[in-house]
């Protein structure tokens, strides 16, 4: 340890020669604030509407908090990168940035996980919905969202930091697990079990949540207000699950196949779990949720009244 805390890492995702530099920051700032623009406004009218203190509206201020935090642990060090000549991050630094990345992948998971969960109990047991959703079991499923999340991570950072690091140069726009241990010059044989344990435990969330909404599909469909359930709520569920998971399994798939070639473009394409999924799900479902959708309408024309 007292040599990887003097380590500094190189991050050669952005290529030395890119050229228009500040029009790429100017991109990654304006995604970035409209990231924390379009899910502050989701949480801020949640919060502030009491019609809308309901479970789904609950778990999906967590989805957008969430989604502020992995937005944040990405683009702060891009943007300064963006502008500086040498792209570099201290063995400190990379593992902060690791554990908030992995924390928001694990809580990611977890909070659609629930959802899909509270979904399921409003469509196809709705008499039993607020008996087994009350506002104590909300409580307790999201802090165990968040415990199980921040215990996962844990595990992998003390697994990571035992690792002595002989190598420097990290071929992607940020710190990930894989790039690092692959750094190592020691047995990294638990790390290895250790993610594969967690690839199996999320990929089985996922098609947990999938089979779920197999059975939750047959019974929307009996009824004309099941239907409407599916599209206003369950769809844009499913829609962020499966772009969350196609995102991040990119940026796997590139992480161990990719092979020592660095391209911007591949990069960006990488990092698009950081960057999509946070800004496009409170709009998914700021235009599906009707009762959202309304309250946000109706406090910017208020507030466009009064400033005139």
């Amino acid at each position: 340890m007292e040599n990887n805390s003097q380590v500094v890492f190189q991050l050669q995702g952005l290529n030395d020669s890119l050229t228009n530099r500040r029009i790429y920051f100017s991109l990654a700032l304006t995604a970035y604030l409209g990231t924390i623009f379009v899910n502050l406004t989701l949480i801020v009218t949640i919060c502030l509407e009491k019609t809308l203190h309901q479970p789904i509206y609950i778990f999906l201020c967590n989805l957008c908090f969430n989604g502020i935090c992995g937005a944040s642990c990405f683009f702060p060090k891009l943007l300064h990168d963006l502008l500086a000549d040498a792209h570099v991050i201290t063995y400190a630094g990379c593992l902060t940035q690791m554990f908030a990345t992995y924390s928001y992948i694990f809580c990611e998971f977890s909070t659609l996980t629930v959802m899909a969960f509270d979904r399921y109990v409003a469509v196809c047991q709705p008499l039993r919905y607020r008996a087994l959703i009350s506002v104590q079991r909300v409580a307790q499923l999201l802090l165990l969202t968040w415990c199980v999340s921040l215990m996962e991570t844990t595990a992998g950072a003390i697994l990571l930091a035992r690792l002595p690091i002989c190598g420097r140069h990290v071929p992607k726009l940020f710190c990930t697990n894989w790039e690092v241990v692959k750094l190592s010059c020691s047995d990294t044989a638990a790390n290895s079990t250790y993610g594969f344990l967690i690839l199996c435990f999320h990929v089985s969330q996922t098609g947990l949540i999938l089979f779920s909404y197999a059975h939750l599909v047959q019974t929307a469909l009996r009824s004309h207000s099941g239907r409407r359930k599916f599209v206003q709520t369950c769809l844009p569920h499913l829609v962020t699950l499966l772009t969350f998971t196609a995102s991040l399994l990119f940026d796997t798939l590139f992480s161990r196949y990719g092979g020592s070639s660095i391209d911007v473009v591949q990069n960006a394409l990488a990092a698009e779990f950081l960057v999509v999924p946070p800004f496009i799900n409170p709009i998914i479902y700021g235009m599906n949720l009707q009762q959202i959708r309304t309250r946000i309408c109706l406090r910017f024309t208020l507030r466009t009244k009064e400033n005139r």
